[in-house]
């Protein structure tokens, strides 16, 4: 009995196989149609091979030769006022030391931000901040921790005495 009810369901197994294969058969013949109509309505279109480019007024050599040349100057200029500025006036070796690789060679700001401008008050009131833990930043703490209270006075000293040291290197 288990037999014929195995070879029962094979059966409709390969019947249904048979019709599935069949309607693949359809839907690719379909595809098939398509892919003619679409062969039989394409259409070419002419191309034209030679393009006449667009002439741009010409400049002549010395001209170009100028343009280049002033531009150089222009980058030779940028370069030497950020030098300039980059060693405006001198500072303390403690500042260098803790400050400078951050906050500029005179304070202008690198990657900490820019010092110039700022009052001895605030600069020690931010200092002393920083030392005690009250504002975070890790860079700051490890670099004040060691330092003494008179250090501290010094480097706010020196940084408040920035802006008028840059305006009088700039006279």
């Amino acid at each position: 009995m288990i037999r014929h009810i195995i070879a029962a369901i094979a059966t409709l197994l390969a019947i249904w196989a048979v019709v599935f294969m069949m309607e693949l058969d359809k839907k690719a013949e379909r595809f098939e149609q398509i892919r003619q109509m679409i062969e039989k309505t394409k259409m070419e279109v002419p191309v034209q091979k030679s393009i006449t480019p667009i002439r741009q007024p010409e400049t002549s050599a010395a001209e170009e030769a100028k343009k280049a040349e002033d531009e150089v100057a222009k980058k030779l200029k940028a370069l030497k006022e950020r030098a300039g500025s980059a060693m405006a006036f001198k500072v303390s070796p403690l500042y260098k030391q803790k400050c400078s690789s951050c906050h500029g060679v005179n304070g202008e700001g690198a990657v900490g931000p820019r010092l110039i401008g700022k009052s001895e008050e605030a600069v020690y009131e931010a200092l002393t901040a920083f030392k005690s833990g009250k504002r975070k930043n890790y860079v700051m703490y490890g670099l004040l921790a060691k330092m003494s209270d008179s250090d501290l006075k010094a480097l706010s000293k020196e940084i408040g005495t920035f802006k008028e040291k840059l305006e009088a290197a700039n006279r």
